[in-house]
């Protein structure tokens, strides 16, 4: 008889009985959570050196059996399984009977530890960011021809455009967005108008101050001071909105029943910004006008009437137009932006955060380089 040393007040034994190749195992004592490692180092050195071609477990003489008995006697049947053996079980009380079938004794299989991944060199990260962006390249090809076909639809048939959620999207947009580009146009106007003058008044031509910030903010700073706040605000809110409905199988709900997921979600958002974001332009250069005349009238003495005389000077209709035009087409971008990392967005929450987070970053590059393609042409047609 094999006696496993005691621990913990509980301890076990077996007995081995030979018979024509087959072993019978008979344990005595406890099967529990001290007995079962000790257990089964004995028992699979005398498996591996007899290398049997039968094992039976007798449990006529254990005193005290639970799951880690069942581990034990689990473990010696994966044994002789994984070398073509047979493994029965003899004398096994009702109690016994009823914790082996809890855990499904005879079903059960071992599972396969998880295999350590592959440590990835440069060259393959440089290969899956480049398969990532070719695949990033059709998504976003595919997606402008679907609008570009969309809004197609909506010129042929304006009826299927849905009036009340471009409304809708307007007033989120626009409307809501005013205020926070008020502020922030006024503040900005406020500070190039006191920064310059501390210059131009070295030289008595403080009246410039007026030219300067109405050219600056209607040309420049307006439009694009403007697409970055409406990037923020709704660029990400149309990312975040398209992403959850995606995670949450809302758009394929959409699809089969019939309906165009760019038409239905992405063309109103779309009109909206394109609506809306030319308009908070301009309300954006009046305010940061308004900032400037502060400086002007408080600091440098000069009349209300006097400033915006020189503004009206400094500016023409075409300047007016081309900075709204430009606001329209950074619309354009935030929008298509934010709706198409919407469609793309995979997996659980965090994909609609990755989606927001990509929309405004991606909107934000876009709008520096176009303005600076815009700036290009512009020294051209002037």
């Amino acid at each position: 008889m094999k006696q496993i040393p005691p621990d913990n007040d509980s301890s076990a034994a077996y007995e081995i009985t030979e018979q024509k190749g087959s072993l019978i195992l008979c344990f005595k004592g406890r099967m529990d959570i001290h007995s079962a490692a000790p257990l089964m180092k004995d028992i699979f050195a005398v498996l591996t050196a007899k290398k049997p071609s039968a094992v039976s477990a007798d449990l006529a003489g254990v005193s005290y059996f639970d799951d880690f008995g069942a581990l034990v006697l689990f473990e010696i049947r994966e044994f002789m399984t994984e070398r073509q053996g047979k493994f029965g079980l003899l004398n096994v009380s009702p109690g016994m009977r009823d914790i082996l079938e809890q855990i499904r004794f005879d079903t059960c299989i071992r599972c396969v530890p998880v295999k350590k991944k592959r440590s990835v060199n440069m060259v393959m990260r440089m290969g899956q960011a480049a398969i990532g962006e070719a695949s990033d390249l059709g998504f976003m090809l595919t997606f402008i021809g679907s609008v570009i076909s969309s809004l197609f639809r909506v010129l042929c048939n304006p009826k299927s455009l849905r009036a009340e959620d471009t409304i809708t999207q307007m007033e989120k947009t626009g409307v809501d967005a005013l205020p926070i580009v008020a502020l922030i146009s006024f503040l900005l106007g406020l500070i190039m108008a006191f920064m310059s003058s501390i210059q131009f008044r070295q030289f008595g031509a403080s009246i410039y101050v007026a030219s300067l910030v109405a050219f600056a903010m209607v040309s420049e700073l307006g439009p694009i001071m403007t697409a970055i706040v409406v990037a923020g605000r709704s660029g990400s809110a149309f990312a975040a909105e398209i992403g959850t409905m995606k995670i949450s199988e809302e758009i394929d709900a959409l699809s089969t029943m019939g309906f165009d997921p760019i038409l239905f979600l992405a063309i109103p958002r779309l009109i909206a910004a394109v609506v809306m974001v030319p308009l908070l332009a301009l309300f954006s250069n009046l305010f940061a006008i308004s900032g400037g005349m502060m400086v002007g009238v408080f600091m440098l003495n000069l009349t209300p009437n006097t400033y915006i005389k020189q503004t009206l000077v400094a500016l023409t209709l075409k300047e007016v137009i081309w900075g709204m035009g430009k606001s329209g087409v950074f619309a354009g971008l935030i929008a298509g932006i934010g709706c198409m990392r919407g469609f793309q967005a995979k997996g659980g929450a965090s994909a609609v955060g990755n989606a927001a987070t990509s929309a405004v970053v991606s909107s934000i590059f876009l709008i520096i380089l176009f303005d600076s393609i815009f700036a290009v042409i512009r020294s051209y047609i002037r």
